[in-house]
C-alpha cells in the first residue's frame, strides 16, 4: 500500500508554518503553534482522527492570533490534500455524533475534492481564555478548503463553551478517521462514478 503521508511548509509576512502528516497513523502529535489552547484542540484532532500530527507555526501574535489558526488550517489541509492523492480506496463519506458531558455535537464529511463548510456552532462568549471562539470556525473553514473536503458541523446544544469547541475537534477528527479508512471492497478504486475526486 503506498503511503499516505505528507509535508507542507509555508511562509508568509504574517506566519512561517510547517507540518507533517500521516493518515495512517496511531494519532501521534507534536503541536507548537504558540497558542496553548489551540494546541490542546490539535492533540484532539490528532487523537481522535489517528492521523499522526506534527506542527511547528511562528506567527504574529503580538497582533492576535487569527493568523496563525488561519494559516495552520490551511497548511494542514494541504498536507492532508497532498497525502491522500487521487483518494483511491477510501470510504470516503463519514458522520459522526459526538457527545461529551453536557454538549453534543455532529460532524459530517464528504471527501469529496470540491471544498465547503456549514457551520452551525455558536458560543455564548467571544473568548475561552485568551482564544477567541470565532476562531474555531476560521480553522474548519481553511482546513476544508485546502483539503479539499464537504464539512457540516452543527451543535446540537451544550453550555459549556471549552465543551462545544472541543466537541468539534472530536467529532471532525473522527469523522476524518472513518471517511479516510481504506475501503476493503474497491482498494484502489475512485469512490465516485466520475471516476475523480479533484473537484
Amino acid at each position: 500500500m503506498a503511503s499516505r503521508s505528507a509535508e507542507v511548509s509555508r511562509k508568509t509576512k504574517e506566519t512561517e508554518i510547517s507540518v507533517s502528516v500521516d493518515v495512517d497513523g496511531t494519532g501521534k502529535s507534536d503541536m507548537s503553534s504558540g497558542v496553548g489552547f489551540f494546541d490542546h484542540m490539535l492533540d484532539q484532532l490528532s487523537r481522535h482522527s489517528l492521523i499522526d500530527i506534527t506542527l511547528k507555526a511562528k506567527g504574529d501574535l503580538h497582533i492576535d492570533d487569527h493568523h496563525t489558526v488561519e494559516d495552520t488550517g490551511i497548511a494542514i489541509g494541504q498536507a492532508l490534500a497532498k497525502a491522500l492523492g487521487e483518494r483511491r480506496g477510501i470510504m470516503r463519506y463519514a458522520s459522526v455524533d459526538l457527545a461529551m458531558d453536557e454538549t453534543l455535537t455532529r460532524a459530517a464529511i464528504d471527501v469529496s475534492g470540491r471544498p465547503f463548510l456549514v457551520w452551525n456552532v455558536a458560543f455564548s462568549s467571544p473568548k475561552i481564555g485568551t482564544f477567541d471562539t470565532e476562531l474555531v470556525r476560521e480553522f474548519f473553514q481553511a482546513l476544508a478548503q485546502n483539503a479539499g473536503i464537504t464539512l457540516h458541523v452543527t451543535n446540537h446544544y451544550g453550555a459549556n463553551n471549552h465543551h462545544i469547541a472541543e466537541t468539534c475537534f472530536k467529532a471532525v477528527a473522527r469523522a476524518l478517521r472513518f471517511a479516510l479508512e481504506r475501503d476493503p471492497r474497491q482498494p484502489e478504486a475512485v469512490p465516485s462514478t466520475k471516476g475523480s475526486l479533484k473537484g
